[in-house]
């Protein structure tokens, strides 16, 4: 190392009298000694104050300015450098640099910058100063189209130094995004797909753009979506795909891109993923299956993009993913669960999935012993019924189902499956109004778990319960009578009535069903125990019409019964 203190010495003596060949040997020297051991030889340049002449060798003319450049980039490898860099006033004329027309000084100018801003908040700063980011995003700009090998790996270079730039850091991203970058990127990626280094870099950069939300506008209007179906299409190693995955996660979040990423044929893509890993062990085929299902899930939620795949294929899609449910694979059960929920939001594919014979399918799929799988069937079952009394009548009727529903309303430990498992039951009575499924409902004892529905912290679930229990008490109050009088239900409507906390549809749905109950002879004496008379009258004069008007016609049935 004491050659690296002599050419030091030496540097300085040349720096300033800028003798050519002199400066140029010394350039090499340095650049021998930083490619032998860069640390050590940084530390020795920081000491001598060489860096602060550098800024006067940094000029258009001279012959060793991308000597200089190349110098500035390897000690800003080290990040102690970084900052002494931005002190010595190296920034601006690099910056300068970039309106050079020499390939060479441009790669390394933008090699020295991209390394300065890595990390550094002071080293990204001044080069967004001194503008340094949009001569880079005109340079990518004016040289996306050409493919030969030189420009290639300077357009690497300057993605590169963009995302050095801009990396986790919110403003200076939003600010590329401003500058337009996203249109050049995504051209990028089409025309130099073919080179690994530079699409690579695209795909780091998208990563590191997709996650700002004010980035998806300007990503929906291009071809994106096409590109990177299309480079994903040809990837074998797991981690190109992954690097892709990281960029389509966050833009099919984005309803326009999910139906863009559908078009694309991303989709296909994703089933043939899952088929072919689903039986695998090993490490990398578990992390695809589960990013290639949960991002097939994540299609699934956009309105439009969802109605494509369900017409699309013949219900090819619909199919392939209902056979996920019964999997051995718990991942792909609960994206299977999922995304049949997902289908099922849909009035129109409700029809379809029941003739499809999708009931009969997640029927099966109930014996999972994964809450969360539980808990989606259950909720997708219960939109499937909505408004399908056919559907509901055949659900309720059946005995073994029901049974399990009763047995997990008591489910504390999972309570999703609690909650879905006792709005099923209400939902089976209130859309196929059948005796039958009553019936069923009471012999296999949930009729109490209806009545503690009543008492719910949720409005909708109390609302659910007492319409349910209204339609039990108006259809087969025989049958239910006892299970309603051992529940509790009279003290439950009285404590509804009574409460000021009370929403006003609980008031008046309590008071429908207490008039429901007047043809039960015990559970009417309940009601005159309890002077229900005097609660209903001072409903008359409540805020709500409806609630007033219930109670009149409550307080009329209660007189005349009484």
């Amino acid at each position: 190392m004491d050659n690296l203190s002599d050419t030091l010495k030496k540097l300085k003596i040349t720096a300033v009298d800028q003798t050519e060949d002199s400066l140029e040997g010394c350039l090499d020297c340095l650049l021998q000694a930083l490619a032998q051991n860069n640390t050590e030889t940084s530390e020795k340049m920081q000491g001598s104050g060489i860096l602060q002449l550098f800024a006067s060798l940094l000029t258009p003319q001279s012959p060793c300015t991308a000597k200089v450049a190349n110098i500035i980039a390897e000690v800003a490898k080290n990040e102690f450098m970084r900052i002494p860099c931005v002190d010595a006033g190296l920034i601006s004329p690099l910056v300068q640099l970039l309106n050079s027309k020499d390939q060479e000084v441009l790669l390394q100018t933008g090699r020295a910058l991209g390394n300065i801003c890595y990390d550094s908040h002071e080293g990204r700063s001044a080069v967004g100063q001194a503008g340094g980011a949009q001569v880079v995003v005109d340079h990518l700009r004016s040289l996306c189209s050409i493919t030969d090998p030189a420009n290639e790996k300077l357009l690497t270079v300057f993605c590169g130094m963009l995302m050095n730039y801009s990396n986790e850091n919110d403003s200076l991203q939003a600010q590329l995004i401003n500058m337009g970058v996203i249109p050049t990127l995504v051209k990028l990626l089409g025309i130099h797909c073919h080179n690994a280094a530079l699409t690579e870099m695209c795909l780091v950069a998208f990563g590191n753009l997709a996650e700002l939300e004010s980035s998806k506008e300007q990503f929906a209007s291009t071809n994106i979506a096409e590109e990177l179906v299309k480079l994903f299409k040809k990837q074998i190693e797991h981690d190109k795909r992954e690097m892709i995955f990281e960029v389509l996660a966050p833009l099919a979040e984005n309803d326009a891109i999910k139906l863009q990423l559908v078009e694309a044929g991303l989709v296909e893509c994703l089933l043939e993923i899952v088929q072919q890993k689903v039986d695998s062990d090993k490490e990398d085929d578990i992390a695809e299956l589960k990013t290639a299902s949960d991002l097939m899930v994540l299609l699934l939620l956009g309105d439009e993009s969802m109605q494509k795949l369900f017409e699309g294929g013949k219900g090819n899609v619909f199919q392939r993913v209902l056979s996920w449910i019964p999997s051995n694979n718990h991942q792909l059960q609960l994206a299977g669960a999922l995304a049949i929920a997902n289908f099922a939001r849909n009035v129109v594919n409700k029809a379809k999935m029941l003739s499809a014979g999708v009931t009969g399918a997640v029927l099966k799929f109930l014996k999972s012993e994964m809450p969360p799988v539980q808990f989606k069937l259950l909720g997708t079952l219960r939109m499937l019924i909505d408004a399908q009394a056919e559907a509901a009548e055949q659900l309720g009727k059946n005995v073994q189902l029901v049974e399990r529903l009763v047995e997990w309303c008591e489910a504390k430990d999972h309570a999703g499956v609690m909650g879905e498992s006792n709005r099923l039951l209400s939902a089976l009575i209130r859309h196929s109004k059948s005796k039958d499924v009553i019936k069923t409902i009471v012999q296999s004892g949930g009729i109490k778990h209806l009545v503690t529905m009543a008492t719910s912290e949720h409005v909708i679930m109390q609302n659910e319960a007492l319409v349910a229990l209204a339609l039990i008490a108006a259809l087969e109050l025989g049958t239910a009578e006892k299970d309603l009088e051992s529940a509790k239900l009279v003290q439950i409507l009285h404590r509804l009535l009574t409460d000021e906390r009370s929403a006003p549809e609980i008031k008046y749905n309590s008071m429908v069903l207490t008039c429901a109950l007047m043809g039960s002879e015990s559970l009417h004496k309940e009601v005159q125990d309890l002077a229900f008379l005097d609660v209903v009258s001072k409903l008359r004069s409540h805020e709500n019409k409806s609630v007033a008007q219930q109670a009149s016609l409550t307080e009329q049935r209660l007189t005349v019964e009484s």
